[in-house]
């Protein structure tokens, strides 16, 4: 099975993702460690290097894979068997992008970055408060016969769990 998660800062797409592997014992994929050359800080892989590594996410046989990114991920939509749009309430959002701020400046929680706090200021107002939901929903439109919307992590293990019963 192949699921393409999507959803705003803060949405719970990392934990969702994490979650349903568990769930379906499918691995899971972050977009952004795609993206980042986590060896280093603040370094992106190179363009190659990170197309490479989505493309061997692609050609596997099973995977969850999760990120905000969708023009150069489009494939993923394609070839996924859900796409999964989480979008819990906005409010919601800003409290789990401030308590993650919180947790990892504390050291409570490991981060793949050091948070500082204009970083925080654009999670919240631009990468949070200035997501288009109806954006997204007219991107994947075309895979709306396999789009699950949900506001969450439970309800993803609910339907994961109908989906492993019908399977059965």
């Amino acid at each position: 099975m192949k699921i393409r998660i999507i959803g705003p800062c803060g949405s719970g797409k990392s934990t969702a993702a994490r979650a349903l592997s568990r769930q379906l014992s499918i691995p899971c994929y972050e977009i952004d460690n795609l993206i980042w050359d986590r060896s280093a800080t603040g370094v992106r892989n190179p363009e190659a290097v990170r197309n490479r590594m989505f493309q061997e996410v692609l050609e596997s046989e099973a995977w969850i894979l999760e990120g905000v990114q969708h023009s150069w991920t489009m494939e993923s939509f394609r070839q996924a068997d859900w796409v999964v749009l989480l979008h819990p309430h906005v409010l919601v959002r800003d409290y789990r992008i401030i308590r993650r701020f919180v947790r990892s400046r504390t050291g409570l929680e490991p981060w793949n970055y050091k948070q500082t706090f204009s970083n925080l200021v654009k999670m919240v107002v631009q990468w949070n408060h200035g997501y288009d939901p109806d954006k997204i929903l007219r991107l994947t439109a075309e895979f709306a016969g396999k789009r699950l919307v949900a506001a969450g992590p439970k309800e993803l293990s609910a339907w994961a769990d109908h989906l492993m019963r019908n399977e059965a």
